[in-house]
């Protein structure tokens, strides 16, 4: 079995010692059950900023429930672990803490909320003060939110809810954006749209981890790569080399 589980890529921090000084984010040991079943077992990882990270693996690999579990979003799951992100100790936090503390979730679902327009979802996501982005400054970066912004939000086509989705992460003080199937149902000229926002994203600093089963798009947005495989981790470094790696995306995404 092709395993690389201590495998430090160049310029990659090697995986956190519990008491150590954390990095930017870093998790350390994390598990996750969903009732009798062990999802995440044990996973260690860090993430330096402004990085991308695609966070890959087959279906039921775990993926998902590591962005929840970073997210702090433990029901229906029960968690372990130490999360750190800009050396706040986000394992300590509830769901809604750590969103306070910099943690941006957009789930597979966008969750935009019926009855709401555009306008009305940034505006209910704002925080108070100057650390999140200003709705003004979310509609330059996203000109067709900005078009669409006395329309019901569950109106939106799929590319434009995913837009509000981010943007509505991005109006607080978001350090590090989880994004759970970004290019779920879209075009290809979509997620190319897509793409192009986050790449501008990670130019003001920000930190990403992207869950996707289109590998292949992730990997070429994405700085590194981390591969699960039945709940552990069995890859981290750069997303280059998963590209070139024809044996190691076969066995392990099947791509």
């Amino acid at each position: 079995m092709l395993s690389m589980e201590n495998k430090t890529a160049p310029g990659v921090a090697p995986v956190p010692n519990k008491g150590s000084a954390p990095a930017y984010f870093s998790a350390w040991n994390l598990h996750a059950y969903y009732g009798e079943s062990y999802i995440v077992q044990g996973i260690s990882f860090d993430i330096h900023e402004g990085e991308i990270v695609a966070l890959l693996g087959r279906n039921g690999a775990g993926k998902t429930s590591t962005l929840r579990t970073i997210a702090r979003m433990d029901e229906p799951l029960c968690t372990q672990g130490e999360v750190w992100l800009d050396h706040k100790p986000l394992h300590t936090m509830k769901s809604f803490e750590a969103a306070r503390n910099g943690i941006g979730l957009v789930p597979e679902d966008r969750r935009i909320i019926p009855g709401l327009t555009v306008q009305e979802n940034l505006e209910l996501a704002q925080i108070e003060g100057p650390l999140g982005w200003s709705i003004e400054r979310l509609y330059d970066h996203f000109p067709r939110l900005g078009e669409r912004r006395n329309q019901e939000g569950v109106t939106l086509s799929g590319g434009e809810q995913q837009m509000l989705a981010v943007a509505r992460a991005l109006s607080r003080d978001v350090k590090l954006l989880l994004l759970d199937e970004p290019y779920e149902g879209l075009a290809p000229v979509i997620v190319r749209e897509i793409e192009k926002i986050l790449e501008e994203i990670k130019s003001h600093g920000i930190t990403t981890v992207l869950v996707e089963q289109n590998a292949i798009a992730a990997l070429h947005l994405a700085d590194r790569a981390i591969i699960l495989e039945s709940g552990q981790k069995v890859f981290d470094g750069l997303a280059q080399e998963v590209l070139e790696n024809e044996d190691l995306r076969q066995q392990y995404l099947a791509i």
